[in-house]
C-alpha cells in the first residue's frame, strides 16, 4: 500500500500546492508511491449556512471550530491505523526522528485548524497528537500540513532519487548540513573551497564534517550540545 495523507481542512484548495510538483508530485500522479485526499470540514456542519465555528466558552475574542463538526468529518475517513496529527502552535515540534518513523508507516491524517484553534474535547477524543512547525503562529494549519506531509513522502522509498543524499541532510545524524557549491569556480570573487576540486575524498569528508560541526555550533547549540551528549554516551 503506498504512503496516504489525508488532510481535514476549510480550503481544500490549498492543496496539492508544492507537494504536486517535481519529484514529489511525479511519485504522487505518476508512481502512485503515495496518494493525497483531502477531506473539506465545512462540508459536515448541519448549520444551513455552513458555520462550523462558534464563540470560545468562558468568553475572549476569535472562534473555535466545533468538536461535532471535527469528528464528523474525521469519522468519515478511513484511518487504516494512521497517527492523527493536530497543526498547532503549541504542539510538540516536528523533527526529522518523528518525520522518519511517519515516513515507514501506512500515512497521515491530518487536521488544519483555523479561527482561535479547535475544541480540545475532540482533539482528546479521538487521540490527535499536536504538531507545531516553528515557533510562530499562522493563520492555519495548511501550511504547516504541506511542511509535514512533504518531509514525509520525500523519505518514501523512490520519491527521491539518491538515497546516499538523504543520510548526508540535516538533522539525519543530529548535525545541520554542510555547504554546497557547483560551477562556475569563481562567483562575484568569491571561489568554490580548493579542497572540493582537490580530487581526494577523504579530506572532503573531512572538510565536510568539519563544517557541519561549525555550522550547527554557531546556529543551533541545541543540536551541538545533543549531539555532544550522544557521542559521550557512544564513548566517542
Amino acid at each position: 500500500m503506498p504512503f496516504a495523507a489525508t488532510v481535514l481542512t476549510m480550503f481544500p484548495e490549498a492543496f496539492p500546492g508544492p507537494l504536486g510538483v517535481s519529484l514529489i508530485g511525479t511519485a504522487w500522479r505518476e508512481q502512485g508511491l503515495w496518494t493525497l485526499e483531502t477531506v473539506d470540514i465545512r462540508g459536515f456542519s448541519k448549520d444551513k449556512r455552513g458555520f462550523l465555528d462558534d464563540t470560545p466558552a468562558g468568553g475572549g475574542p476569535g472562534q473555535v471550530m466545533r468538536a461535532d463538526v471535527i469528528a464528523a468529518a474525521l469519522d468519515s475517513v478511513e484511518l487504516r491505523g494512521r497517527p492523527l496529527l493536530y497543526m498547532s502552535a503549541r504542539g510538540r515540534p516536528l523533527t526529522q526522528d518523528r518525520v522518519r518513523n511517519w515516513a515507514k508507516g501506512p500515512g497521515l491524517i491530518v487536521l488544519c485548524g483555523r479561527f482561535e484553534g479547535v475544541d480540545q474535547r475532540v482533539l482528546d477524543a479521538r487521540g490527535f497528537e499536536e504538531v507545531a512547525v516553528g515557533d510562530a503562529v499562522l493563520a492555519g494549519g495548511e501550511a504547516a500540513a504541506l511542511v509535514t506531509v512533504e518531509a514525509c513522502v520525500r523519505l518514501v522509498p523512490g520519491v527521491l532519487g539518491q538515497a546516499q543524499s538523504l543520510s548526508e541532510e540535516s538533522f539525519e545524524d543530529g548535525l545541520l548540513e554542510h555547504p554546497q557549491y557547483t560551477r562556475p569556480r569563481t562567483f562575484e570573487g568569491r571561489e568554490i573551497p580548493e579542497v572540493l576540486l582537490s580530487g581526494h575524498h577523504a579530506d572532503i569528508a573531512k572538510w565536510r564534517r568539519t563544517q557541519r560541526e561549525i555550522t550547527t555550533r554557531e546556529r543551533r547549540p541545541d543540536l551541538w550540545a545533543a549531539h555532544l551528549a550522544n557521542q559521550q554516551a557512544k564513548g566517542e
